[in-house]
């Protein structure tokens, strides 16, 4: 992963139930590190960007203000991420030879996310119209001062120096998290695509990310797929030719809200690596600088 934010993030790695475990599971990654981690073959699993990170000097604890895993260390151990936290999720070399993959804002957001595959076929075995969905996906937006008020979460008196600190907004909560309802948690009588539609909250991560989950039942636009092999390259704050990250703090120095507390942004451009790593049996999740190319995120 890279880290182009303007402060240290901590990654959290989760693998998903009966999946072989990765060689970390949490490290640092300061402002302009990169890290490489090998992903055993039929992997699946999440990853994330934990803020505001530090260790209690009286307990030894290690907590975040954000994406926490409840492990009380830097590896997080088998823990998950304690919403808001945006997220990238995997599947290594599954239905038709292919992996999928995506960017989740289900669980909320904390900072901005892009993923690129890396020397990709561009398709399964099948050769199927899968070939159309191997490309870029992210959030590339700072959503957290454009959060809608009732979703928006602050840093607080006892977060270290670092994103957000200084009183601002520090992440922005999903619907579901905020209210609990079944009709933004898609449960209950909202447990199907028929009945859990995207509501104004999800509209407004939606309109700002087009190719991000925004709901649970947001598939046809939020999976994308390449052939199995595949590298991918995961930056974290990623920078964009509208020069809105620019290495900035963009939990202190992002988006402005308009209309109230919402700012709708769609069709940015994002620069990607156009370095190309060669695929391998492990398929390498690479976090790593490379030089940069505008694409268009529709």
């Amino acid at each position: 992963m890279t880290n182009n934010c303007g402060y240290t993030v901590w990654p959290g790695l989760l693998s998903g139930a009966g999946t072989a475990p990765l060689s970390t599971t949490g490290f640092a990654l300061a402002h302009g590190a990169s890290a490489t981690v090998d992903a055993p073959a039929s992997w699946s699993g999440r990853m994330w960007a934990r803020t505001l990170c530090a260790t209690d000097a009286a307990t030894g604890k290690f907590t975040c203000a954000t994406g926490d895993c409840g492990s009380g260390s830097v590896q997080c151990g088998g823990g998950g991420a304690a919403p808001p936290a945006t997220l990238a999720e995997f599947t290594l070399d599954g239905s038709g030879g292919l992996d999928f993959f995506d960017v989740s804002l289900v669980d909320g957001y904390n900072v901005p996310m892009l993923i690129v595959p890396q020397g990709a076929a561009g398709g399964g075995s099948n050769g199927s119209a899968d070939s159309g969905k191997c490309m870029a996906t992210g959030c590339l937006v700072d959503l957290n001062g454009a959060c809608p008020a009732d979703l928006r979460v602050m840093a607080t008196a006892s977060a270290s120096t670092g994103a957000g600190a200084g009183g601002g907004a520090v992440a922005c909560r999903s619907a579901c998290e905020a209210f609990g309802t079944p009709q933004y948690c898609c449960s209950g009588a909202y447990g199907n695509p028929n009945t859990c539609k995207p509501s104004t909250y999800s509209q407004f991560f939606k309109t700002a990310c087009p190719r991000a989950y925004s709901y649970a039942y947001d598939d046809s636009t939020s999976t994308f797929t390449c052939a199995a092999g595949t590298s991918y390259a995961i930056t974290f704050c990623p920078s964009t030719t509208s020069g809105k990250y620019s290495g900035e703090n963009p939990q202190a120095a992002g988006l402005q809200p308009t209309n109230g507390s919402m700012v709708y942004l769609g069709g940015e451009q994002l620069d990607t690596g156009d370095a190309r790593i060669g695929a391998t049996d492990s398929s390498l999740l690479i976090f790593a600088a490379s030089a940069l190319a505008a694409v268009a995120l529709l």
